[in-house]
C-alpha cells in the first residue's frame, strides 16, 4: 500500500462523516434531538462507541441559541459521564476539526468526535449576524449579512470580474448538483426571484434552515481500521482578514491563499473543490483566490446554496469533500470554510486518498 510521510509527523484522517436532512425549520426538535441521530450515524459507520473516543470538540453559536453556554446542553446528546475530554469553539465546526486535529497531531489521542450544529429558524439570523461586526462604527448600523455581500457583489461587478449571469450561473450550477445530494435543503431548479439587495437575487443567496453535521477522525493505522479509504488531512490552516471592511478589497481573499498556500493545496492539483460560498458572489472570489479551473468540480453537493446550516456548513464541506474520497469519486480535494462578513475568516484543508485503497 502507498504510504505517505506525514509533514506533522503523524497521518491524521476524516474517518466518517455524517449529516442531517437539512430544513427549513425543526421547530419539534432540540438542538440534541436535532443532533443525537446524526452523533449515532457516525459512529455506526466505525463501529464506535462513545468511550472509545479520545478526544471530542464542538462547534456552535449561543446567539443562535439565544442563552449562554448552550454547548453544554449539546454534550446530553454525547454522553459527558463518565468524564470525557472535551473542548467547544464559538465558530463554524471546521474550526473545531482544527482544534481536533491538532489534539491528534500531538499524539494526546488517538480518535476525535467533531460535531456541529446550528438552528438559524428562530430568529432573524441576518440580524444575529450583525453582532460579529466592529462594535463601535459597524455593528450600530446593523448593515445585515445579504447587505454586506451585496456590496461585495457590487464591487466585483464594478471592477468588471462578474456581471449578473455570471451569478445567476452560479446558483443554477450549484442547485442542479444539490438535486443528487439527498440531505441538500434546495435541490433542482430555483428561479432567480426578486432582488433581496442588489445586485443579489433570492437564488444567489444561502437559505435560511437548520442542520447538524459530524465527523470522526482518527490517526495512523487506527484510521485503516475504520475506514476503508481514509481521507488523509495533507494540510490546513486558517487565516483572517482586517476586521473593518472599508480597508479591505472586496474582490480579493488573500487569507484565502495565504491558508491555502500553508496548507499546500498549490503543490499538485486537487480535483474537487468544497467552497463555502453561502452567495454566488463569493464562489467567484474563492475560485480566483485558489486558481480553480473548469477542470475542478467545485461544490459537487450543491454547496452552501443548497443548504447552509450556521455554524456546520464549513464543516459540512470538510465531510463532503472527505466522503467523496471514502466512496473513491476524488483522490485529491480541497474543502474550504468561513465565518464573518464578505469572507473575513477563512480556512483551508486539503485531503487525499490512498491511490491504491479503493
Amino acid at each position: 500500500m502507498t504510504r505517505y510521510e506525514a509533514p506533522y509527523g503523524r497521518d491524521i484522517a476524516v474517518v466518517a462523516f455524517a449529516q442531517t436532512c437539512h430544513r427549513r425549520r425543526s421547530d419539534e426538535l432540540s438542538e440534541v434531538e436535532m443532533l443525537m441521530p446524526v452523533l449515532h450515524q457516525v459512529l455506526e459507520a466505525t463501529g464506535l462507541r462513545t468511550g472509545d473516543i479520545g478526544f471530542t470538540c464542538s462547534g456552535s453559536s449561543d446567539y443562535l441559541a439565544g442563552r449562554a453556554f448552550s454547548f453544554t446542553m449539546a454534550l446530553d446528546g454525547v454522553g459527558a459521564w463518565p468524564p470525557i475530554s472535551e473542548s467547544h469553539v464559538e465558530m463554524d465546526g471546521a474550526w473545531a476539526l482544527y482544534e481536533a486535529w491538532v489534539k491528534l497531531l500531538t499524539g494526546q489521542a488517538d480518535t476525535a468526535l467533531v460535531y456541529a450544529y446550528g438552528k438559524s429558524s428562530p430568529g432573524e439570523v441576518r440580524d444575529v449576524l450583525t453582532r460579529q461586526l466592529d462594535p463601535y462604527y459597524a455593528a450600530p448600523l446593523w448593515p445585515d449579512s445579504v447587505a454586506l455581500a451585496a456590496l461585495q457583489a457590487q464591487a466585483l461587478i464594478d471592477e468588471g470580474e462578474a456581471g449578473e449571469p455570471e451569478l445567476a450561473g452560479v446558483a443554477a450550477r450549484s442547485r442542479r448538483d444539490a438535486a443528487a445530494n439527498p440531505h441538500a435543503q434546495l435541490q433542482g431548479e430555483v428561479p432567480r426571484g426578486e432582488y433581496l439587495v442588489r445586485p443579489l437575487r433570492v437564488s444567489d443567496c444561502p437559505p435560511v434552515g437548520d442542520g447538524a453535521a459530524a465527523v470522526i477522525l482518527a490517526a495512523g493505522e487506527r484510521a485503516r481500521e475504520l475506514c476503508g479509504r481514509p481521507a488523509w488531512i495533507r494540510g490546513m490552516d486558517h487565516r483572517i482578514e482586517a476586521h473593518a471592511l472599508g480597508v479591505r478589497d472586496l474582490t480579493r481573499s488573500p487569507s484565502t491563499r495565504l491558508a491555502a498556500e500553508r496548507a499546500g493545496a498549490f503543490r499538485r492539483p486537487v480535483d474537487t473543490a468544497e467552497l463555502h460560498a453561502p452567495f454566488t458572489s463569493q464562489e467567484i472570489v474563492l475560485r480566483r483566490s485558489l486558481d480553480l479551473d473548469d477542470r475542478v468540480r467545485v461544490n459537487p453537493s450543491g454547496g452552501a446554496l443548497a443548504a447552509n446550516p450556521v455554524m456546520a456548513a464549513g464543516l459540512i464541506r470538510i465531510g463532503e469533500a472527505a466522503a467523496r474520497i471514502h466512496r473513491g469519486e476524488s483522490d485529491r480535494a480541497l474543502a474550504h470554510a468561513t465565518s464573518g462578513p464578505c469572507l473575513q475568516q477563512n480556512l483551508v484543508a486539503v485531503l487525499e486518498g490512498e491511490a491504491d485503497a479503493r
